[in-house]
């Protein structure tokens, strides 16, 4: 008996303040005052974000201007897979009536395109895309090797379906004078994607670091020759593909293809009249019955003209201050009612 009784005590927790839960602690207490008051500040807080917000995705200056039907004979012959290898370019007018001051950012846009498919967003290889093993195409189905045999790189469904469609800007300054406005290629990616996801083999010359692999089916060129005049623009860090290869989470969806480099006329940004859209056709559309547009847009503080933001801010204020009401009508209800029966 004495022995089960030194097992039992031997068990027990030590007689700590920690150990037996005693450690002084504080209770917040609220009282209904402070509860309403903190209910109606963060209801007016988040009306007045949210009408900040909306006026400031207001006077973002855009133009989106869809060529799908406009480029209708550009895309039908892009729906043979036999005239790979034609050109075809269209040509878009428009008229910017006012100008659109400071930065200006050129989007490509894409209706009916669903880059958040599971096996989609799968298919890829982020061992090769690090420029680790150009040869690794274990997760690449259905895009893995060739028909000789040799590794795709870049491997996958992502790369092989990646947007090619050439887009220039041209402003009409008179009837016989057209500009073309200069755009910068570069640094429309995300930082850590440029330099941390995305990196070439460690050779000095790319095409041999690529030698033994393959294009994607679709592309027209090697990874290699994304762009040949500038080598730190150029096989996987290109900023073109890696825009690409960052899915998107809904199927309307718009992705940075160029800014606007601001000198000469443009210094200031986009002055206001005619312009032209000549697009170099290569991205089809019409098998997952899709559209194609692009985006002309400036940028504030708060970023581009999506109005999610401002109005998650309204409907939450709304909806704070709603609840903040019926509960100090409950509260003076009840307050009322303790009021009489304590006369």
């Amino acid at each position: 008996m004495k022995r089960k009784c030194q097992d039992y005590k031997s068990r027990l927790p030590d007689n700590t303040a920690m150990k037996q839960q005693q450690l002084p602690a504080f209770r917040l207490q609220l009282s209904a005052n402070e509860i309403l008051s903190g209910f109606f500040a963060i209801g007016l807080f988040c009306l007045g974000m949210g009408i900040i917000l909306l006026l400031s995705a207001k006077s973002i200056r855009e133009v989106e201007i869809n060529y799908t039907e406009k480029c209708a004979t550009c895309a039908k012959l892009r729906e043979d897979a036999t005239n790979f290898d034609k050109e075809c370019n269209c040509s878009i007018s428009f008229y910017l009536p006012q100008k659109m001051e400071g930065n200006v950012y050129l989007y490509y846009k894409l209706y009916g395109f669903y880059q958040n498919l599971y096996r989609y967003i799968l298919s890829r290889s982020n061992i090769q895309l690090v420029g680790t093993d150009v040869k690794d195409v274990r997760n690449c189905a259905p895009f893995k090797t060739s028909d000789n045999g040799l590794p795709i790189a870049p491997c996958g469904a992502i790369a092989n379906s990646m947007f090619n469609d050439t887009i220039v800007l041209l402003y009409n300054f008179n009837s016989s004078t057209h500009i073309r406005v200069p755009m910068v290629r570069t640094e429309t990616a995300w930082w850590t994607d440029k330099y941390v996801k995305f990196q070439n083999p460690t050779f000095q010359n790319l095409s041999s670091a690529f030698a033994g692999t393959a294009k994607p089916p679709n592309w027209p060129k090697p990874v290699y020759e994304l762009d040949e005049k500038d080598p730190g623009n150029n096989g996987f860090v290109n900023d073109d593909f890696i825009v690409w290869m960052r899915t998107a989470a809904f199927p309307n969806f718009k992705k940075l293809y160029r800014r606007l480099h601001r000198i000469g006329n443009f210094t200031e940004g986009l002055p206001a009249g005619s312009y032209s859209f000549i697009i170099n056709y290569n991205f089809p559309v019409g098998r997952f019955q899709g559209q194609k547009a692009v985006v002309l847009s400036t940028l504030t503080w708060s970023g581009g003209s999506s109005l999610f933001l401002a109005l998650a801010y309204l409907v939450t204020g709304a909806v704070t201050l709603l609840a903040s009401f019926s509960m100090m009508a409950v509260h003076l209800k009840l307050k009322e009612r303790k009021t009489f029966f304590l006369q």
